[in-house]
């Protein structure tokens, strides 16, 4: 009998790892990202960073993502996500954290800096330090409000 539960338990152990391997564990390695991002200047108040895999070069996997605070990002930081490796784009969004809460409402809402702006650059499979200058002419565009709510 001892045989047979052991047998039974590698067959369990066995359909564990085929199934954590279908569906994604083990997968791609990400990396960890962090950086500075400046406007007019400025160290961004406040913001987010995407690092997206450029699918049209070849480029698949995890993408990243992290919260920017006083013109500094860190993917590993609580609410960030490691990217993968290689060709990605970015996108980043600015916003003036100085917003008060309406005072009928209590709703927060959050003037948008600039309209989303993209760029382009390289990962590589380790730790990456990557600063970016949003430019200026990124903030000429009509600007919108975001709700920077729940």
């Amino acid at each position: 009998m001892s045989l047979r539960r052991s047998v039974r338990a590698l067959v369990g152990v066995a359909f564990l790892v085929t199934g954590c391997l279908a569906a994604g564990c083990g997968g791609q390695k990400t990396a960890r990202v962090s950086g500075k991002v400046m406007y007019k200047g400025q160290p961004l108040p406040a913001g987010k960073i995407y690092f997206m895999p450029d699918t049209a070069k070849g480029n698949t996997g995890q993408p990243g993502y992290a919260d920017i605070k006083n013109g500094l990002y860190d993917t590993a930081a609580p609410g960030g996500q490691a990217a993968v490796g290689g060709p990605m784009l970015v996108a980043i969004t600015g916003v003036d954290p100085s917003v008060k809460p309406e005072k009928a409402t209590g709703d927060v809402t959050a003037k948008s800096l600039f309209e989303r702006y993209e760029t382009a650059t390289e990962l590589s499979g380790s730790d990456n330090v990557k600063d970016f200058d949003v430019p200026e002419d990124a903030g000429k565009r009509p600007a919108k409000k975001a709700n920077a709510g729940p």
